[in-house]
């Protein structure tokens, strides 16, 4: 069976082609072994903020009366909190299915596996008891949970973010490895609903990679509500209902009765046969160029599996820049102004660089702080709450980075993040009319 371009994953990057693709007039075979939407929709980004929201509801009936309003004791039905995930989940994964029809993608679910090329260098893959070939092929195969190698762990029950996501009955205590993006949502969420949360995280702050002013305002926050940290301790051994730290030649016996495994994703490199194209491959993720072509002439890759930026705003991006360049509109990927988000309660987001990234290069900057609370709509909506807007900028004005603590962050980056791209300064993003009041005036400020 003969296509123009076979994509292998559904996922964000996988859909989004097969979708582009498709519209622009070329035929497309979409592979996908286990669920359309691929981890962001059904074991990350929707059903885990889906859930946190469930949990935000419930933190503001906790909070009612400080807004005047009375409601009685708040209480949550765990089940119904699940069971309104999975219909979000069902209802979006429709969406996807219907807009592959549209785009009259041939979606098939298997197991993809390439067979190599044709002499005239068309893709061979074998999905069931058919071959298909393709003249461009485009890689979205995404990535999965890493696993650490403690001694002990593959010895006793344990959840990755994907066990987490169907939690049946609320754990009393909860030890989370890894205090990176992923981490600090499952500990927002179990907090918020009363569990006892435990967050080990090896390096000597939250969210590594991440504007260290503001991680380390989120942490505070969430000592005020009970999450112990334990920073700078590496995990050692685990038992059947603890874990042994290490830090300095320390040791610590940390209770562990329930335990999420959090440390991070790698791309899914193996299972598909890509050994017949690109040789051995090593862990990092399979190299691209600005138009997301790899070194195998005709084959692209999107989305995770390139191991650079896990995100799936950014895996959309990347396919769109692909697509484009098979259609000749040549429009390169840029990475300037990824935003990244992290939702917890008061979310965090980031854009460009961070001050530390920008100290280590050397770089001549400044920075500009804005406390949220000079935000009258911020001050309305968020009684005895706190948050910091931060802008870093060049010497001549143009900003280089953007990182917020505060509701609702995640809605506010992406101003900053077109200014970032656009090269605008300071002057320029304040000449805009913001409306009033709102929290996005913060920016102006």
């Amino acid at each position: 069976m003969k296509k123009d371009v076979a994509v292998i994953g559904g996922g964000p990057a996988g859909y989004t082609a097969a979708a582009k693709a498709g519209k622009a007039g070329l035929s497309v075979v979409l592979f996908e072994r286990n669920a359309l939407g691929g981890v962001c929709l059904n074991e990350g980004c929707i059903p885990t903020k889906t859930l946190l929201y469930s949990a935000k509801v419930y933190d503001t009936a906790k909070a009612a009366a400080k807004y005047g309003v009375e409601v009685g004791p708040p209480s949550f039905d765990l089940q119904k909190i699940m069971g309104r995930k999975n219909k979000i989940v069902k209802k979006l994964a429709a969406g996807i299915r219907a807009s592959m029809a549209e785009a009259k993608v041939t979606t098939v679910a298997g197991e993809a596996v390439l067979r190599g090329r044709t002499d005239d260098g068309s893709l061979l893959i074998a999905c069931e008891d058919t071959v298909y070939e393709a003249g461009k092929l485009l890689i979205c195969t995404g990535s999965e949970a890493l696993v650490p190698a403690i001694p002990g762990l593959d010895g006793r029950d344990y959840r990755t973010s994907r066990e987490a996501l169907t939690t049946a009955e609320l754990p009393a205590s909860l030890t989370i490895i890894g205090g990176g993006v992923i981490g600090m949502e499952f500990a927002s969420l179990f907090n918020s609903l009363g569990s006892t949360v435990h967050v080990v995280e090896m390096q000597d702050e939250i969210l590594p990679g991440m504007d260290r002013e503001i991680a380390g305002l989120l942490r505070a926050e969430y000592v005020k509500r009970g999450v112990r940290f334990h920073l700078g301790w590496r995990a050692t051994l685990v038992e059947e209902s603890s874990m042994v730290l290490e830090k300095d030649g320390d040791g610590l016996h940390l209770p562990a009765e329930q335990l999420l495994v959090s440390v991070g994703r790698s791309p899914v490199l193996s299972g598909f046969g890509l050994e017949t194209l690109f040789g051995e491959l090593g862990y990092g993720g399979i190299k691209v160029d600005e138009y997301m072509r790899t070194a195998v002439p005709n084959v692209y890759a999107c989305g995770d599996v390139t191991g650079r930026s896990m995100l799936a705003h950014t895996a959309v991006a990347e396919a769109e820049a692909a697509v484009g360049h098979i259609l000749g509109e040549g429009r390169p990927m840029s990475y300037k102004a990824i935003p990244a988000v992290v939702y917890t309660n008061p979310e965090i987001a980031c854009v460009g660089a961070t001050e530390e990234e920008l100290k280590a290069a050397g770089a001549d900057f400044r920075v500009k702080r804005v406390s949220m609370a000079s935000s009258g709509r911020f001050v309305a909506e968020n009684e005895m709450g706190s948050g910091l807007c931060k802008l870093l900028t060049a010497s001549d004005g143009r900003i280089l980075g953007a990182h917020v603590i505060g509701n609702p962050a995640s809605e506010l980056i992406i101003v900053a993040g077109m200014a970032i791209e656009m090269g605008m300064t300071l002057e320029q993003l304040s000449s805009f009319v913001f409306p009033h009041p709102t929290v996005g005036e913060i920016w102006k400020d």
